[in-house]
């Protein structure tokens, strides 16, 4: 298949260092995670593979991530935060795609109530004897996912993370994989945030650019605000 930007609308689109901005997960980490890498062990190279399958080809080194892929992203540097081993997540992630028949089973609203099961299975299943109160207990899991993770995101009715809205409960910015290739927009005129943000920087006025934009100032405000966020 000829893969082209037409037909990656409504994919989102993301280089590596995007989704590290986006995510605050580290550029190497998602490197490994999205394309697995090689390491030598006893003299011998070896190979470790992505712990889930893109949905962009890798057509040059920067540009990797669709918008269930940042999904994917969000949950696993989340999970590494929290102390779950990549071995853990790796087969949660194969124990999870079977269990609800996709292949970004993070980016299923069915993992919130599947998820802790799943995990608990998998870590029996591999021996580590450190367990976590966030997978032994459904209350600390449910605690952790639910609001750390799914707050602010908005599932289709056949349970599929459609868009994301990062300030929530604000709902002032949108990622919305069918707008603007996935780039953080205003809610109110559809604006690119960081285009709002290089406006006012060189305007030197936030009311300007809400004149030039023909948007609200409140929306070029929740912009700069979410900018700012990011960058912090």
């Amino acid at each position: 298949m000829l893969w082209n930007e037409t037909s990656l609308v409504g994919t989102g689109l993301y280089t590596i260092p995007e989704a590290s901005r986006l995510t605050k997960a580290p550029q190497p980490s998602i490197r490994r995670w999205l394309f697995g890498y090689r390491y030598m062990s006893n003299g011998v190279w070896r190979d470790l593979e992505p712990v889930w399958a893109g949905q962009v080809p890798r057509m040059n080194s920067a540009l990797g991530l669709g918008f269930l892929d940042l999904m994917e992203v969000r949950f696993v540097h989340a999970f590494r935060m929290q102390g779950v081993s990549l071995h853990v997540i790796r087969l949660a992630v194969q124990r999870a795609r079977q269990a609800l028949g996709h292949d970004h089973p993070f980016a299923r609203k069915r993992f919130l109530t599947d998820g802790r099961r799943i995990f608990a299975e998998v870590i029996d299943e591999s021996g580590e004897t450190q367990l976590l109160d966030l997978v032994r207990s459904q209350y600390a899991f449910h605690r952790f996912v639910k609001p750390s993770l799914y707050a602010g995101l908005e599932f289709s009715d056949s349970d599929q993370v459609l868009r994301w809205y990062p300030m929530h409960p604000k709902r002032q910015v949108v990622v919305d994989p069918q707008q603007a290739f996935g780039r953080p927009i205003t809610v109110e005129g559809r604006v690119p945030t960081d285009t709002l943000a290089a406006s006012v920087e060189v305007e030197g006025s936030l009311e300007r650019t809400a004149r030039l934009f023909e948007i609200p100032s409140a929306a070029v405000r929740a912009a700069l605000q979410f900018e700012r966020d990011l960058a912090a």
